[in-house]
């Protein structure tokens, strides 16, 4: 029977992938509380030991040294510890083999139920301690079952949930197929370790490259971003940390062979790999490929940059519905704005047209505008001679220089030519010129006397 024992527990360790010591400890546990329960008092401490060579059980129980044995399950006399231990005294625990002779049907069927629980818990720590450290890499599993908002991957020794948020729009999953997913989460629930998985998630396409291009895995080529839409289109932005390496024909690979390989494994995915470049502006270019662009002006504030492309291909660059452009705002993390060359160079000729205008309106109310001039009162002298000037006066030469010129309006200019006509016809008719009038007297001297 001890062999037969040993044997059903070998065997118990193969199919559940746990090691013997493991197995061992789970049944020891568990006989040690069925024989607790039927044969020990409630409080006393019991422990179990299974020899691995010959598979004896051993069932040992702390009791304490007395005088007097009231109850001989937790208690041991004096004369009885000194046979097991010389040194004992009164109030000592000793530890004594207690093995039962019978443990009964009720204790056999606890502690087969105990064992079964005690090996679930210790395979889910198993498989809880296993997958926990490949959290974030790519793991390979058999699609069991599919429900409408997730579906049941075999992982071999446990089973992973992928929900509807993870699966990719453009695939249909059929029970049996075979799938690398990715490993997003490992959690602790009540029914054992929960893993959740993915076949959406962008690393899954970063995990693929390390997998599948040698000078990535070796860290001779960086991937600095990735964006991806799965199902659809993804793009890649890798450097080269190694002078003189092509980073972009090392994913591509030979006739693009590697990168076949995992456009084949994401369900014909395309994949656009470009160059990455510390500069924004070249970057954004490069994002925006296979379209060619003819200026990018960046706004590093703001974040945010405008990428010029010519008409003939202006729908490429920005893809089916937004898709190409879409991209490129999550591979680079800037707001791009797409803008067709026609578009770039009417706005320029506004622009400068507008600024040719505004510097012509300011130039012709420079001309229009009169220099003000500060017109000054001349101070005259008190006591000064009436024809005397004055220093203020003897210093301003000419009059024109100081003087607002007044303004003409035609008006003004008819009723000028009018009196002059006036004056000259009256001074034709008479002949007399008024001269000076003297005191006291009414002659006026003609021009024949004077």
């Amino acid at each position: 029977m001890k062999s037969d024992f040993l044997l059903a527990i070998t065997q118990l360790a193969a199919e559940k992938g746990l090691s013997k010591e493991v197995v061992l400890g789970a049944v020891e546990s568990a006989l040690a509380s069925a024989y607790r329960k039927n044969n020990f008092a409630p409080n006393q401490v019991v422990s179990v030991k299974i020899s691995p060579t010959t598979g004896k059980v051993e069932v040992w129980a702390e009791k304490m040294v007395v005088k007097q044995v009231t109850d001989p399950r937790a208690e041991l006399s004096l004369a009885e510890a000194k046979k097991l231990k010389k040194d004992a005294k009164v109030d000592d625990i000793v530890n004594v083999e207690s093995t039962p002779q019978n443990a009964g049907r009720i204790a056999a069927q606890t502690a087969k139920q105990v064992i079964l629980q005690r090996l679930h818990e210790a395979e889910h720590s198993a498989i809880f301690d296993e997958f926990s450290g490949k959290a974030g890499d790519i793991v390979s599993g058999v699609v069991r079952r599919v429900e409408p908002k997730q579906v049941f991957i075999d992982l071999g020794r446990t089973e992973a949930v992928m929900p509807s948020t993870e699966q990719s729009p453009a695939e249909h999953y059929r029970v049996g197929q075979r799938l690398r997913v990715y490993l997003v989460e490992v959690a602790q629930s009540a029914r054992g370790p929960l893993l959740i998985v993915s076949r959406s998630h962008p690393n899954l396409l970063r995990r693929l490259l390390e997998l599948e291009v040698p000078e990535i895995f070796s860290g001779t080529v960086e991937i600095k971003a990735v964006a991806r839409e799965a199902g659809f289109r993804s793009k890649v932005a890798v450097a080269a940390r190694q002078e003189g390496v092509d980073a972009v024909g090392c994913c591509v690979g030979l006739r693009g062979i590697r990168i076949q390989n995992i456009v084949s494994e994401l369900g014909g995915e395309k994949i656009d790999v470009v160059n990455w470049n510390p500069d924004p502006a070249i970057f954004i270019a490069n994002a925006l490929s296979p379209a060619q662009v003819l200026a990018v002006k960046v706004d590093e504030k703001r974040e945010s940059a405008i990428a010029v492309i010519p008409d003939r291909i202006l729908s490429l660059a920005i893809g089916k519905e937004g898709q190409n452009v879409r991209l490129a705002v999550k591979l680079t993390g800037w707001r791009i704005d797409i803008k067709s060359a026609s578009d770039s160079e009417k706005e320029k000729a506004e622009v400068e047209a507008t600024r040719a205008a505004k510097a012509a309106a300011e130039k012709a109310e420079f001309a229009e505008e009169p220099e003000a001039v500060a017109v000054k009162p001349v101070p005259v002298m008190a006591g000064a001679a009436a024809g005397t000037p004055t220093k203020a006066a003897r210093g301003l030469r000419f009059a024109e220089d100081i003087l607002i010129p007044a303004i003409v309006t035609p008006e003004s200019a008819s009723k000028d030519k009018k009196k002059k006509k006036k004056t000259g016809k009256e001074a034709a008719e008479d002949g007399i010129r008024l001269k000076k009038a003297r005191r006291g007297t009414d002659i006026y001297e003609t021009d024949d006397e004077a």
